[in-house]
C-alpha cells in the first residue's frame, strides 16, 4: 500500500509541475498559490488577544496520504483548539473543515483566524486584485479564467483587508470576543484555468521516514575531502603583500588577482573554542577549500562574553585584551593555513550608558541598552563612540596583509530600513529633529521640496536625501580609518533585506559593493520571467566598475530539503558573473570542540552542505566555469531614485544574469555632486528599461552565453557542464543527465551529482577525481544530532582514463570499466559523500593558483 501511496505521490508530483499555476497546502496546513516556484498568495493564523497582544497559534500538519492531511494545534493565550481535516475533493477542489474548541469564554479580545497575503506587485497584472465575496462568505482572486475562490460555510465573524490594503485579508474565525464551546468552519478553495492543485513540499520531496535513512557519519575534525593544496601558494595568508581595489577587480600587492570563497565565523565559535580547537579547525577550514573566513558577531550583544568581555561591560569602547588574544589566534591559525581574513566593525553592537550617547534615554526603549543602526547617520556622538572602538579594533590588524576588507557597518542602510527609524512618529524626538533638519537643508541647497524630502517610506526626492545622508557618514568613518593607517579596501554597508536599486549610489563610498542574499525552498525553480531567486538579487548589486562581495548566503527555512544543492549553484553564478568573493553565512556559531547541535547557522556539522561547499570551492577558485561574454547594463536614469526598482519588479534584473553578466550603470545627479555617471563596461548591451525581458516569454530554461550552464526552471534541474566540473542538481531523479563526460541516471528523487577532476586535468584525462553526492538530510528533532541523510541512489557513468579505483575512506569500490567509462552504482551504503577515483598509488594533486 505504501509503493502506491508513493507511486500517486510522485505522479501528482509531475502533473502539477506542468501547470502555470500551482495551489496547495502549505506547512501550517493553509492554502498556498505560486507561478514560477514564486508564492502568489501566502497564508498564515493571526490571533490577538486584548488590546492587539499577538497570540501565538500552535500547529502541526500531517499528511494521511496524498492529497490528504489533518491539522491539530493549541492556542495557549486565548484558550482554545484548532483541529482540521483537508483533502482534495476533487481535481478543481481542495476543501478544509475547521473545528474549534475553547475551554471558556474569553470577552474583549480582538480574535483572529487566517491572514490571506497577495503578491499584486508582481501578479495584479495577471490575476488583478481580490474581491470579498457578500455576506462574510470569503474571497476570489483571479480573471479570464485563471481564477481562484475561497468560500466559508457558516460566513466568517469578520472579512477585511488590513486598512484598505488589497494585499492583506483578514478572515476571523472570532471576533470581540470568544464563545466557549466548539464551532465549525468548512472552507473550499476552487480553481480554474490555468491553475492545478498540487501536493506539498513534504510530498514532493517523498515521504520517506528519515530515521530510516543512513545515520550521517560525523567527523567534525577533518574534511570530507582535502582540497588544501588551493591554498599551497598562499601559505601563510599575507604573503602578497595587502589587498587592494583595481577598477572592478581585487589584485594583491604583487599583481597577483584575487578571488575568495569563503565562510562566516560568528559569535561562540569566535571566543569559546580552545586553542586546539582553532588551530585544528583552520585546517579542517583549508581542506574545505575556504580561503577568506569573515569574523562576525564578535560585539553583538546576545554574545557573552564578546569582546567586551562579559555582558555587564559598562560600555562598548574598551575592548577586553583576553577577547583579542582570542580572535588573534584565529586570524594567525588561518593565517598559517593560506585562509585570509574579513573584518566587520559593527554587527550587533548595543550602545550602553557608559558610551556618553546624547539622547540615549529616547533609542533604549525603556531597555539598559541601544541598537545604534539608523540613529548613527544623524547623532554625531554616536559617530565618535563608533570610530572610538574603530580605532582600538583595527589598531589591532591595522598592519597584517592577511586581513583583506573591512565592514564598517553590517545591515544598516538609512536608503531602505534604517531612515525609517527617524520618523516622527517613531518616539525619538531629538533624532527626528536632527533628521528633519539635515532633509530641510538638503531639500534648500537641492532644489527639492521639503515636504517631500524628509518622508523616507516613498521614492523620490527622500531616496537622494538618504542616500547623501548615508554616503557622508561612509566618507566620514573611511576618513578616520584611513588617518588610522587602515591600508585594506573598506566597506561601508550592505545591500540586504530587499534593497531596491535606490540603495546602490550610497554604497559607492566604499571600495566593494557588498550584498546578502537569502533564498527559500525551490530556488532552482523560481522562473525568471515572474519572480526572483537569490542570485537575482545578488546580481542587481553588481555596479559596473566596482567589485562585488557577497558576505552572507544561504536559504532558509531550516532544514530546507534541497539545500544541497545550493552551494555548486551560487558558485558556478558567481564565476560567470565575475563576482569577487563570496561567503557563506555559517560556518558555526557555536564552540567547534564538540559536534555541536543541528542549526541553519552550524555547516560545518550538516551532511547536506559537507558534501558540495568543497565542490563549489574548486569549482569557484579554480575558475571552472567561464566567465560571461556578453555583458548587460542595466542604465536607469532619474528612476533609479524615484522608482523602488529591484528583482522583485523589474524582468530585466532577473532575465539578464540567465544569459550573461549584469552591471547596473548608476546616472549622475545634479542633487549628489559625488555621483558619477557610471562608465559602461566595453561592448555592454545597454538596457534601459527595466521591464524589458531578456529571454523569451514562455521560455521554460535558460543556457548562459558560455554554453556551460543550464537552468531549466520548469523541471527544477540545473547543470555545469565544463572540462573539469560536471554536475546535475535539483529534480534529477528518474531522469538521464548527459553531459560532456558523465551520465548519471539518479532514482533519488532531488540530489546533486557533481564530478570533477582533481589534477587540474579535463575530467576525461583526469588521473584523480572526486564524485561528491548529497541530497536530503534531517536532524533527529528540531536541532538535535545525529543527521540523517538520504542516500543518492541511481548510476553514474564517467568517462576517463583507465586505471583508475573509486575510493571511500581509503576503501575501494566496485566500478566496472566498459567502453572508456567507469559504472558506479549508487547505492544506500555510499549515503551522502564524496568518493574520489584515483590511481592506486597516492597522487601528488597540482597546486591551483
Amino acid at each position: 500500500m505504501r509503493a502506491l501511496w508513493l507511486v500517486v505521490a510522485y505522479w501528482l508530483c509531475g502533473a502539477a509541475a506542468a501547470a502555470p499555476w500551482i495551489a496547495n497546502v502549505d506547512p501550517q496546513g493553509l492554502p498556498a498559490l505560486s507561478r514560477g516556484g514564486g508564492p502568489a498568495l501566502t497564508s498564515g493564523f493571526g490571533f490577538w488577544g486584548a488590546n492587539w497582544a499577538w497570540a501565538e497559534q500552535e500547529t502541526k500538519l500531517r499528511i494521511e496520504r496524498p492529497l490528504d492531511y489533518s491539522l491539530s494545534g493549541k492556542n495557549p493565550a486565548l484558550g482554545f483548539e484548532l483541529a482540521a481535516r483537508i483533502r482534495r475533493v476533487s481535481e478543481r477542489e481542495l476543501a478544509w473543515e475547521f473545528d474549534l474548541n475553547a475551554r471558556a469564554a474569553k470577552p474583549s479580545v480582538i480574535g483572529g483566524g487566517i491572514v490571506f497575503r497577495f503578491d499584486l506587485a508582481n501578479f495584479a497584472g495577471e490575476l488583478g486584485e481580490p474581491e470579498l465575496l457578500a455576506g462574510n462568505r470569503g474571497w476570489a482572486w483571479g480573471r479570464r479564467g485563471t481564477r481562484v475562490e475561497m468560500r466559508f460555510e457558516p460566513p466568517l465573524e469578520a472579512l477585511y483587508f488590513e486598512r484598505g490594503a488589497k494585499s492583506e485579508l483578514r478572515a476571523f474565525f472570532y471576533k470581540d470576543r470568544i464563545a466557549a464551546g466548539a464551532r465549525r468552519h468548512v472552507a473550499t478553495l476552487s480553481v480554474s484555468g490555468d491553475i492545478a492543485i498540487g501536493p506539498t513540499a513534504a510530498e514532493r520531496f517523498g515521504l520517506d521516514d528519515p530515521a530510516a535513512w543512513p545515520t550521517a557519519p560525523l567527523d567534525w575534525k577533518s574534511s570530507p575531502v582535502d582540497l588544501s593544496f588551493l591554498n599551497a601558494r598562499e601559505k601563510p595568508a599575507g604573503r602578497r603583500g595587502f589587498l587592494k581595489v583595481v577598477h572592478d577587480r581585487l589584485v594583491f600587492e604583487d599583481g597577483t588577482e584575487a578571488r575568495f570563497w569563503g565562510t562566516n565565523l560568528t559569535a561562540y565559535a569566535l571566543f569559546a573554542t580552545s586553542r586546539d580547537g582553532v588551530r585544528q579547525q583552520a585546517r579542517r577550514l583549508s581542506q574545505l577549500g575556504f580561503n577568506l573566513v569573515r569574523l562576525v558577531h564578535h560585539d553583538s550583544a546576545w554574545v557573552d562574553p564578546n569582546v567586551f568581555g562579559e555582558r555587564s561591560a559598562p560600555d562598548t569602547q574598551s575592548v577586553r585584551a583576553e577577547m583579542l588574544d582570542k580572535l588573534d589566534w584565529w586570524v594567525r591559525c588561518l593565517k598559517d593555513e593560506g585562509i585570509y581574513v574579513w573584518l566587520d566593525l559593527h554587527v550587533g553592537r548595543e550602545l550602553k550608558p557608559g558610551d556618553r550617547i546624547d539622547a540615549f534615554d529616547e533609542i533604549t526603549k525603556a531597555r539598559p541598552a541601544a541598537d545604534l543602526r539608523g540613529y548613527n547617520y544623524v547623532n554625531p556622538s554616536i559617530q565618535a563612540a563608533m570610530k572610538r572602538f574603530n580605532q582600538a579594533y583595527t589598531a589591532h590588524y591595522k598592519d597584517e596583509p592577511a586581513v583583506v576588507a573591512m565592514l564598517i557597518t553590517n545591515e544598516n542602510d538609512a536608503t531602505q530600513h534604517f531612515g525609517n527609524s527617524l520618523l516622527p512618529d517613531k518616539k525619538v524626538p531629538r533624532h527626528a529633529a536632527l533628521y528633519r533638519a539635515r532633509a530641510d537643508a538638503f531639500a534648500d541647497a537641492s532644489g527639492l521640496p521639503k515636504d517631500k524630502t524628509w518622508r523616507s517610506w516613498e521614492h523620490g526626492p527622500s531616496k537622494l536625501f538618504l542616500n547623501d545622508l548615508e554616503h557622508s557618514f561612509g566618507v566620514d568613518m573611511i576618513a578616520h580609518l584611513r588617518s588610522q593607517g587602515v591600508k585594506v579596501p573598506l566597506v561601508t554597508t550592505s545591500t540586504w533585506g530587499l534593497n531596491p536599486l535606490s540603495s546602490l549610489p550610497a554604497l559607492t563610498a566604499g571600495d566593494i559593493i557588498d550584498v546578502h542574499s537569502y533564498g527559500g525552498v525551490g530556488e532552482l525553480e523560481k522562473n525568471p520571467l515572474y519572480f526572483p531567486n537569490l542570485v537575482h538579487w545578488i546580481a542587481a548589486a553588481q555596479v559596473a566598475g566596482r567589485p562585488l562581495s557577497v558576505t552572507e548566503w544561504n536559504v532558509e527555512a531550516f532544514p530546507a530539503p534541497d539545500r544541497h544543492s545550493v552551494p555548486l549553484y551560487v558558485a558556478a553564478v558567481a564565476r560567470h558573473q565575475g563576482w569577487r568573493a563570496l561567503m557563506h553565512y555559517a560556518y558555526a556559531q557555536v564552540p567547534l570542540d564538540s559536534p555541536g547541535d543541528a542549526s541553519n547557522w552550524h555547516a560545518f556539522n550538516d551532511p547536506a552542505l559537507l558534501a558540495t561547499l568543497p565542490a563549489a570551492a574548486l569549482l569557484y577558485r579554480r575558475g571552472d566555469v567561464r566567465e560571461a561574454s556578453t555583458v548587460y547594463a542595466l542604465a536607469p536614469g532619474r528612476e533609479l531614485f524615484s522608482e523602488a526598482i529591484s528583482p522583485q519588479n523589474s524582468i530585466a534584473l532577473r532575465t539578464a544574469p540567465e544569459r550573461g553578466k549584469l552591471v547596473i550603470a548608476l546616472p549622475a545627479a545634479q542633487e549628489l555632486p559625488w555621483l558619477q555617471a557610471t562608465p559602461l563596461p566595453p561592448g555592454a548591451k545597454v538596457v534601459s528599461d527595466h521591464k524589458q525581458n531578456l529571454i523569451a516569454w514562455g521560455a521554460r530554461e535558460s543556457v548562459s552565453d558560455t554554453g556551460e550552464l543550464n537552468r531549466n526552471w520548469e523541471e527544477g534541474i540545473y547543470t555545469i557542464d565544463t572540462p573539469r566540473t560536471q554536475a546535475a542538481m535539483g529534480w534529477i531523479g528518474g531522469r538521464r543527465l548527459a553531459l560532456a563526460d558523465v551520465e548519471i541516471t539518479a532514482t533519488t528523487r532531488n540530489a546533486t551529482v557533481a564530478v570533477q577532476s582533481l589534477d587540474d586535468a579535463p575530467i576525461a584525462k583526469a588521473k584523480a577525481i572526486l564524485v561528491s553526492l548529497s541530497a536530503r538530510a534531517v536532524p533527529r528533532s528540531a536541532h538535535e544530532l545525529p543527521y540523517y541523510s538520504e542516500p543518492v541512489r541511481g548510476e553514474l557513468a564517467i568517462r576517463a582514463p583507465k586505471g583508475l579505483t573509486p575510493y571511500q575512506d581509503n576503501k575501494a569500490l566496485p566500478a566496472p570499466y566498459v567502453d572508456g567509462a567507469y559504472r558506479l552504482r549508487l547505492e544506500r551504503e555510499l549515503g551522502t559523500r564524496c568518493l574520489i577515483l584515483r590511481q592506486a598509488r597516492l597522487i601528488e594533486y597540482k597546486d591551483v593558483e
